[in-house]
């Protein structure tokens, strides 16, 4: 009896930590996918209750904030704009995605592919890349700011940071 001790004991300390994660997860209910965008538009996301799709982090601030709509309909929620370059690399639909980036200068959601793009702001993943809807001087469009993100070529990078930010 008393070595099955230790194996009851662990099997006991393993089912209350399921029970409690399985507890947090209803409670919490956090969105990280939505399904049936059959528009493809960009839906409403509420603070603290939607997830980053790529990074897994609870999505606080709108700011730099983006989303994915497959052809089927399915959305995936980003907190910065790297993320969702990152996460869509390697899916098949990468080149037909509408991608809806909230903008900086009108403070609406806008296609993400039109979008211009600054490299040096302070993101939620340190990335820097805030998207607005005119452009202006030292801005770059989709095609660049998604190059410059797969090739690490973004504000993480301590040689592109000094230079972004010109020091």
């Amino acid at each position: 009896m008393k070595k099955f001790m230790p194996i009851l004991l662990i099997g006991i300390i393993v089912i209350v930590i399921v029970t409690l994660f399985l507890s947090l997860e209803k409670t919490q209910k956090m969105v990280v996918i939505k399904e049936g965008n059959l528009k493809q538009l960009p839906l409403k996301m509420e603070l603290h209750k939607f997830q980053d799709s790529d990074c897994g982090m609870v999505i606080d601030d709108l700011t730099y904030a983006s989303q994915v709509v497959a052809p089927d309909g399915k959305t995936w929620f980003f907190h910065d704009h790297g993320d969702f370059v990152h996460w869509l690399s390697d899916k098949k639909f990468k080149d037909s995605a509408v991608i809806w980036v909230m903008s900086r200068d009108t403070h609406r959601w806008i296609d993400g592919r039109k979008a211009y793009y600054t490299l040096n702001e302070l993101t939620p993943m340190g990335y820097g890349f805030g998207a607005y809807e005119h452009k202006k001087e030292g801005m770059v469009d989709f095609d660049t700011m998604r190059l410059k993100m797969l090739r690490g070529e973004t504000m993480k990078d301590p040689k592109i940071r000094k230079q972004l930010l010109g020091q």
